[in-house]
Order: C-alpha cells, then structure tokens, then sequence
C-alpha cells in the first residue's frame, strides 16, 4: 500500500525567495527584528533554567543571527541553516546538542516529518527548540483582510499550529518527552502598512502554494481603515504575535 501523500499547502520556492528577501532587508538599519531577539531571549532563558551549555548547535532559520550570536557567548560551536540550504523535510544530518528552529517549523508541509528529522539530527540526550508564530496571532490582520473584500474573501494568511497541536506533533515523532507552550508578544502599530513591512522583514509573509492576488487599490484601502478602527487613544493598534515554544529531548 503506497504512503498517503503529504498535502501541499506550502510553496517551497516562494519560501526561499522570501528568506532572501529577509535577508537583504536585515541590512537595513531599521529592519524589525523583535521577533528573532525574543527567540534568542527565550532560549538563553531555557538554557540558563536547565544548566545547559550546548557544545554543538544547529539553528534552523534566525535572519538576524541574535540566537547563533547567544549561542556562541555560551560557547557553543554553531552551525546555521536556512531555506536556501536545506530543506527540513529532508534529513538535517550531524548529532548535535541542541536543534534550534526559529519561525521555520509552520511553513514546512511535512510537519511530522521535519519534526522527526530535527531529532534525528541530536545527539543522545540532546534538545530540539522550536519556536514558531501561532494560532491566534495577527487578529487585527487578520479582520482587516477579511473586510478589505467583503464579497470575494481570499486566503492570504496561512494556517497556523497551536500550543496542543504542537505538542501531539512532537510525541507523533518520538521525541523523549517535550514541553509544549507558548507566550504572547505584543507590538503596537500607527498603520498597517508598517506591520507589512515588519512581517516582510522578519521572513513572515504569506508562503501559500495558491497565492491570491494582490489587494486592488480600492481593497488595501479598506484594509488599512479596518486595522486603524481598532486604534487606541494615542491613534495605534496593538498586535499580538502568539509564541508557540516545543521542547523536546532525544533518548
């Protein structure tokens, strides 16, 4: 009997090119990074709580380089990877000490599959860390693109894991044990367009392999008047970004 076949939600080449994209706006002085230092923070935090050094590193994704720069002050020699080289839906190789993917695991197709691949690339004893956007995130993006095309909605924003289905997916590919969790990151915004450009910075925009057309001009400006009604006093809107951290040890 032939293995059912992995649905195809994602565009692999769409998701390189928006890495690349990522990459080129980071060197940009005033490119968001908020997301990608939080990562870092997070990591350091939960290495620094475990009394773990990792000697090896494996870091899936992080444009800006804030988690392999915390890595290597905690001594760890780090080797970096990201959708230009390497695909997670294949085996990762080497035996590391500690997996870190960031904003990487919820734009893959084969999601188990990656999973079982990250810890078949630790070392006995070793730790994967994954940290992605999640379910709820982006609210107020989201009701604004449902209401720039109140007759004719199309997807563009993908879908996304939430903290107990991250959890099933991590005992689905054997890990040890694991922690499944997650935190809140809020960022406030005078305009929609500057939450685009941070989305676009940070290599998290809309990967879909049936991408929709873009917003006709009519469309983006009922967009951006949705994202502004729900403004505060001080005329800004308040986004929020729902971590989903997994953790998880190989035998």
């Amino acid at each position: 009997m032939s293995a059912t076949p992995v649905p195809r939600i994602f565009d692999q080449a769409r998701r390189r090119r928006r890495w690349q994209r990522a990459l080129a706006r980071q060197r940009r002085a005033d490119a968001a990074d908020f997301l990608y230092r939080s990562f870092a923070d997070e990591i350091e935090d939960r290495l620094g709580f475990m009394n773990l050094r990792p000697r090896t590193a494996l870091v899936l994704g992080d444009p800006a380089g804030h988690a392999q720069a915390a890595l290597a002050r905690l001594g760890a020699d780090v080797t970096s990877a990201s959708p230009l080289d390497t695909d997670e839906e294949r085996a990762l190789g080497g035996s590391h000490d500690l997996v870190a993917s960031l904003a990487m695991l919820d734009t893959v197709n084969d999601v188990p599959g990656a999973l079982i691949h990250m810890r078949n690339a630790l070392a006995p004893g070793g730790i994967a860390m994954i940290a992605f956007v999640g379910a709820g995130s982006l609210a107020n993006l989201r009701r604004a693109l449902l209401a720039a095309e109140p007759d004719r909605q199309a997807a563009r924003m993908h879908p996304m894991i939430d903290i107990q289905a991250g959890s099933a997916l991590m005992q689905r590919a054997g890990f040890a044990r694991q922690v499944a969790d997650g935190y809140p990151l809020k960022v406030r915004y005078r305009g929609l367009d500057r939450l685009v450009g941070d989305l676009r910075d940070q290599a998290l925009t809309n990967v879909l392999a049936s991408p929709p057309p873009p917003l006709g001009r009519a469309a983006a400006g009922r967009a951006r008047d949705a994202f502004l009604s729900s403004a505060d006093a001080e005329g800004r809107v308040t986004e929020t970004f729902e971590i989903v951290t997994l953790t998880g040890w190989k035998d």
